[in-house]
């Protein structure tokens, strides 16, 4: 056998186990085992042999390699890494990683995402939701809490106390209802549909707050005896003040403080904190009574322990205590959930009203990025949720009622593809609604994933309603009480906006965080170059960095095998016609593992700073993750047969946007050879993905002109009303009449359109005279009649005498 057949073989040995992400000991096990199998059958291969012993050497000589090898690497990797605050220090720490590690990794594991039980409401929550939620629901109105009242009414307020919707997430036994996440976040999309300023004022007790920071952090004193039946039973309000003048998405520039201090409480001198703050956009907290404050602890004098500066910590403040401050409401986007500033100079508190007491203090900011990776899973997904579910059931139903040049305006091309995108998006928002807050309920805090969520559900929500206004036309502008879409739109930069504005998310969190908490080494490897002792340091990089390399290599080889086999050569979980989708999603798994991992080592610790470069890695992240919980929701639902154009659709689109994500990120590299060479990396071929086709547009249109089972299914739990004043009745009741006489309508069309009837008759005389030409009976031609009368209805909008509005 001749060296080059034997250095062929050889490649193919170690590509085969690379691919494989065979470990190194692994790789030079085969290697030698070929060797020797070669040298016995075909000769002496010297030249591979001295190849194979150097490096068997250092991979058992630790100290040589050590002092030789990866001291250089150490040198250099801790000049290069950038600096760390504390805050995004615990930022990083704080939380866990779940899915979107594997998907990171480059190699997921199918079979496992499968295997996870899709989650499922309680028979108790399915039960809150038909009866307390339907209750409150019908007793609200929502032009009446935004434009008369500007509150909720107080029969609402004690309804929501007396019920428990501010208690969902607490624990029965201190007088919650202790609710899943998937629960909460049903509750709060199905509220949402009826009223987007309701749904705010429910869902913020629930979401980061005094109750979430209590259940995980608090004393049991804290809990039992002081808040948590309290809050559960509405005896208390919470509001959580973090934002303020100077500190809105970098909490970490805070200048509120509390100075460790001897003051006087209750008739008695105790050690406690001198505070000052200043907040606003707060939620609840014109009504609160009870205010979580985030400020910076300082201890000058040393009265706690020798440590000065203790760091962000968080303590509960009665609004009622003297020097609290509630200052005068906030109006955002004219909607009037209860929101506003608190302030407040030199207020003394006791130490104990630390969350979690004295041992707790400085913990602060880890114990909220913990908790805000949970609400930012379940509250505004649960927000952005409910506009893709309204907009999905009542604008492909006016679509269907609305008619221009005698049809239909869904039977329009520019109309279709905009119901197309409502359909498809609010399939996906719903399976990452359920799938992310499943995750929450398996007690996995997760930061990477609940910045997705936020980001790129809020985002979808954005386009939905965009959509579904230029559907409607001055239907959805009129404003009145038979608009139900415009509230929801005027609400939108509301949730884009808050629990870190949306460009932050995108450009900074999603993969600055998931760079970092997926990656297998990088964590590891920033803990030993940090560590103070030099030769520690060196020994836990030295364990790291070869593994690092040995990844990089099976990256490498991945990619470029997937990329060159168009991702056929990769597993697949299923058989079905969703087979192909999971190895195309494996390919661009690997490819983002590779591009992560050359873009740290070209940037460095510059990459932070190349804010657009990551947030591209980031969207490709975001678009595995997203794919991932509708093929997941699909298979849940067993694989029902009306789901799979809106699973083709997604998951084409998801995979298209991976590929856009890649060729800018290629493009904007400041090197064009190395930007040519990964692109041929990563798509050898060319471009691989196309945009969800016309005709799987005009399939996913038609489930929305019908009433079928995924219509009902994706629209579960939202609220339409019964009354025949309810706005999202009317639009209802015309559509199904709609259908209903369709036999009749088509008969009546045609004899329009053959000149046998007058288009002049009003529907009394058009219907009776399709009786007489025996174009369908009496009965069919009074439900035709009654649903043309539906229809206009239905298709009407609201006339004001005056704009000073009073309840009717």
């Amino acid at each position: 056998m001749s060296t080059l057949l034997q250095a062929f073989v050889l490649l193919l040995v170690v590509w085969t186990l690379a691919y494989r992400r065979a470990r190194m000991g692994s790789i030079l096990t085969g290697v030698a085992v070929t060797l020797f199998a070669m040298t016995w059958f075909g000769g002496f291969a010297w030249l591979l042999w001295l190849t194979l012993v150097p490096v068997v050497y250092f991979y058992l000589e630790d100290n040589v390699r050590r002092d030789k090898l990866s001291r250089p690497v150490f040198t250099f990797f801790k000049r290069v890494l950038p600096p760390m605050s504390d805050t995004e220090q615990e930022a990083l720490e704080a939380g866990d990683t779940w899915w979107e590690a594997d998907l990171f990794k480059g190699a997921p594991d199918w079979k496992k995402w499968l295997a996870l039980p899709m989650p499922v409401l309680s028979a108790a929550e399915e039960s809150f939701l038909a009866n307390q939620t339907e209750t409150f629901c019908r007793m609200i109105d929502d032009w009446d809490i935004v434009h008369i009242d500007k509150d909720l009414q107080p029969a609402a307020w004690q309804y929501l106390k007396d019920e428990k919707f501010f208690g969902m997430i607490i624990p029965e036994e201190y007088g919650g209802l202790g609710f899943s996440a998937l629960a909460h976040s049903t509750i709060v999309t199905k509220i949402a549909t009826r009223s987007p300023s309701a749904a705010v004022t429910a869902m913020v007790p629930n979401s980061l707050g005094p109750a979430e920071l209590l259940m995980k952090y608090g004393t049991e004193e804290q809990r039992q005896h002081y808040y948590l039946p309290r809050l559960a039973s509405g005896q208390d309000i919470p509001c959580f003040a973090l934002t303020g003048p100077e500190a809105g998405s970098d909490a970490g520039a805070m200048t509120d403080t509390g100075i460790v201090c001897m003051g006087e409480f209750e008739g008695r001198q105790c050690l406690g904190l001198s505070v000052s703050w200043n907040k606003r956009y707060i939620t609840l907290a014109p009504v609160a009574t009870v205010l979580g404050l985030a400020f910076k602890m300082s201890d000058p004098n040393h009265l706690l322990s020798d440590v000065e500066d203790r760091g962000i910590t968080v303590a509960l403040i009665p609004t009622s205590h003297p020097g609290v401050q509630i200052g005068h409401r906030h109006f955002p986007m004219g909607m009037t959930f209860m929101n506003g500033p608190t302030r407040g100079e030199n207020v003394f508190i006791p130490l104990e009203w630390i969350i979690g007491g004295v041992e707790r203090a400085g913990q602060g900011w880890r114990m909220l990025v913990e908790c805000l990776s949970e609400g930012r899973a379940i509250s505004l997904p649960a927000l952005g949720t409910a506009t893709g579910k309204l907009s999905y059931r009542l604008t492909g139903a006016y679509a269907r009622i609305r008619t221009q040049f005698n049809l239909a305006i869904g039977n329009f091309e520019g109309v279709e593809e905009a119901l197309a995108r409502i359909a498809g998006l609010t399939y996906q928002l719903e399976a990452a609604r359920i799938v992310t807050a499943g995750a929450v309920d398996k007690h996995i805090k997760p930061a990477v994933v609940s910045a997705i969520a936020k980001y790129h559900m809020t985002e979808k929500a954005r386009l939905v309603i965009q959509d579904a206004m230029d559907i409607h036309g001055g239907r959805g502008l009129i404003m009145g009480r038979m608009n139900y879409l415009a509230h929801a739109y005027m609400s939108m930069p509301i949730g884009i906006t808050v629990e870190g504005a949306n460009i932050l998310t995108r450009n900074l969190m999603i993969f600055g965080q998931g760079a970092v908490r997926c990656h297998p080494f990088i964590t590891r490897e920033m803990l030993a170059a940090k560590n103070p002792d030099e030769a520690a340091g060196l020994r836990d990089f030295d364990s790291l960095i070869f593994r690092h390399i040995g990844y990089g290599i099976g990256n490498f080889v991945r990619t470029l095998t997937l990329g060159a086999s168009a991702g056929r050569i990769a597993s697949k979980p299923v058989a079905d016609a969703t087979g192909p989708y999971y190895q195309q999603l494996t390919r661009m798994s690997s490819a983002l593992a590779l591009i992560s991992d050359i873009s740290m080592v070209l940037f460095g610790g510059e990459l932070k700073r190349k804010e657009r470069l990551s947030a591209r890695l980031g969207d490709v992240l975001s678009q595995l993750y997203l794919a991932s919980t509708v093929l997941r929701y699909y298979e849940g639902n067993g694989r029902q047969a009306l789901d799979l154009p809106y699973v083709r659709w997604n998951v084409e689109l998801a995979l298209y946007h991976c590929q856009t994500a890649f060729n800018e990120f290629f493009a904007n590299l400041p090197g064009k050879t190395l930007a040519w060479a990964l692109k041929r990396i990563v798509f050898p071929w060319g471009d691989a993905y196309q945009r969800p086709s016309d005709r799987l547009d005009h399939a996913l249109v038609q489930t929305m002109w019908t009433d079928n089972e995924l219509r009902d299914r994706l629209t579960r739990h939202i609220w339409l009303g019964t009354e025949p004043s309810d706005p999202g009745f009317i639009i209802e009741d015309a559509f199904k009449r709609i259908l209903a006489t369709k036999p009749a309508r088509d008969g009546i069309k045609l004899a329009q359109r053959k000149g046998l009837l007058s288009r002049e008759l009003d529907l009394t005389a058009t219907a009776g005279m399709a009786v007489d030409l025996g174009i369908c009976s009496s009965t069919e031609a009074l439900a035709w009649q009654q649903a043309e009368e539906a229809r206009n209805r239905a298709i009407q909008v609201d006339e004001h005498e005056t704009l000073h509005f009073t309840r009717a």
